[in-house]
């Protein structure tokens, strides 16, 4: 019998009249029915944070650490459960899966210690002038299908420390186990302080449009995130928008294939190549990109793609019909134009399941789609380039600035390439490492605000000035 999941609405676990269902992408099968909202149970939730955040703005920020440890507590205490859920819902292998669910419990937990200390801003004979952070108020967040556990965790623990209240749609594609995190945590959280709902697209931008919610944080591709802008600044909503990639990697000629071989494989193949800031573009200089393309090969030679519950399996399906179709259109459109394979290619749309061969392109040219644009699946084009200054236009050549990677044994000239990469984060000689503790956002079309971080806390807040006029005559 197919389980069904409820909302998380003013502390109390509710369905509705209709519901949708969640498929299984590795075998197509409905796995789970969660209910379709729409403007009432938005209005229902939105109304719950508001009626909360009256007392959780003014909860002292201890007492908010508190529960959201114990909310990251209770999430690792059932982390086996929720793994293979989100693996049988978003298709990534177990191992990824576990990742996934401790890495957002783990991110709660050191986000939670952060602080919104008082900045003076002047101490004189005259006057003391401080600024304070306040909340913005309620939260709508708007959470992705790739890492829906981690995205859904990194909004709500800021929100909530900051002292906000949080209305937060998941994925139709992966809502089951943020609706599970939701019966764990309702107890947890006072109620209304936390409010999870889900829907079609639709609800995005009734979300969006809502004259009660005070901002608007969201992860998704750039495309959707223009709208949100849009619709947001009808009331002038304060946005977090963390947006689409085109990741490039740049492989110096010091570097030692048969250390990085591997490293880079799985920067670019990891969750089946889903991750925003997954190298998406590797150009490799030309002293050793034939030796260092075949090393890359032949690692992908000994990965297993398949269903991700299954033991041995290294990358998973597409998470949907709809980007399953888009990256077999590039993977097509390759073809067409004569480029060379160096693994995979062909695709079985006929088959159960949305699979798609782990494909490496040999030096296509910089204008093929497949460069050009992000591909959010299992492909990787590999460029070959002489020198350092056409490395460094080629990686920049793009409406996309999320992060990038340098691999060299020399680190000072890494750090050197690096701060001339037009994005947010730039790796050396490493891949996908992202802190709680340091800010995290796109440059150019890739993102508006940041995440993690300080930077990312303050996001959810106001800064209030205060003056006091000392010895002053009234």
């Amino acid at each position: 019998m197919t389980k069904s999941y409820h909302n998380l609405i003013d502390g109390e676990l509710v369905g509705t009249g209709t519901t949708m269902e969640v498929l299984n992408p590795a075998n197509e099968e409905v796995i789970g029915l969660v209910p379709s909202c729409g403007k009432d149970e938005l209005d229902r939730a939105v109304a719950a944070a508001r009626k909360a955040f009256k007392t959780w703005s003014k909860t002292p920020i201890e007492d908010r650490r508190a529960v959201i440890q114990a909310m990251s507590g209770a999430i690792k205490e059932n982390a086996d459960e929720l793994f293979r859920l989100l693996t049988s819902e978003q298709g990534k292998p177990h191992d990824q899966a576990k990742g996934e669910i401790y890495g957002a419990a783990g991110m709660m937990a050191a986000q939670s210690t952060l602080n919104l200390d008082d900045e003076i801003n002047e101490d004189s004979d005259q006057r003391l002038s401080r600024t304070r952070r306040v909340p913005v108020g309620v939260v709508g967040g708007i959470v992705p299908w790739n890492f829906p556990v981690m995205m859904a965790m990194q909004k709500i623990a800021p929100a909530m420390l900051s002292g906000c209240t949080i209305v937060l749609k998941p994925s139709p594609f992966t809502p089951l186990a943020t609706l599970r995190i939701a019966e764990l945590i309702k107890d947890i959280a006072p109620a209304g302080v936390v409010n999870i709902i889900t829907g079609e697209d639709s609800l995005g931008p009734l979300i969006t449009e809502h004259e009660d919610i005070d901002k608007i944080t969201f992860t998704g591709s750039t495309a959707t995130g223009k709208k949100i802008m849009e619709g947001a600044s009808k009331d002038l909503k304060r946005i977090t928008l963390e947006l689409g990639g085109n990741d490039a990697s740049i492989v110096l000629p010091d570097a030692d294939v048969e250390k990085v071989a591997e490293q880079l494989f799985w920067s670019s193949f990891s969750n089946a190549g889903q991750i925003c800031v997954a190298a998406k573009r590797i150009y490799i200089h030309e002293d050793i990109y034939d030796e260092l393309s075949a090393a890359i090969a032949k690692v992908a030679e000994g990965v297993t793609v398949g269903d991700g519950s299954q033991q041995g399996t290294g990358v998973g399906p597409i998470q949907n019909k709809k980007q399953f179709d888009r990256v077999c259109e590039l993977i097509q459109d390759a073809k067409d134009n004569g480029y060379k394979f160096l693994s995979g290619g062909d695709v079985d749309p006929s088959g159960t399941g949305y699979y798609v061969p782990i494909t490496i392109m040999d030096n296509p040219p910089e204008d093929a789609r497949i460069v050009a644009e992000e591909q959010f699946g299992p492909v990787m084009p590999l460029m070959k380039f002489s020198s350092e200054e056409e490395a460094i236009e080629r990686a920049n050549n793009s409406e996309y600035g999320l992060a990038g990677a340098i691999w060299t044994k020399d680190t000072d000239k890494g750090v050197e390439m690096a701060e001339q990469l037009e994005t947010g984060t730039v790796w050396i000689n490493e891949f996908l490492h992202l802190s709680p503790f340091a800010p995290f956002g796109g440059h150019k079309q890739s993102g508006f605000g940041a995440e993690y971080g300080k930077e990312g806390l303050q996001e959810f807040t106001y800064p209030q000035v205060i003056t006091v006029k000392k010895d002053a005559a009234v």
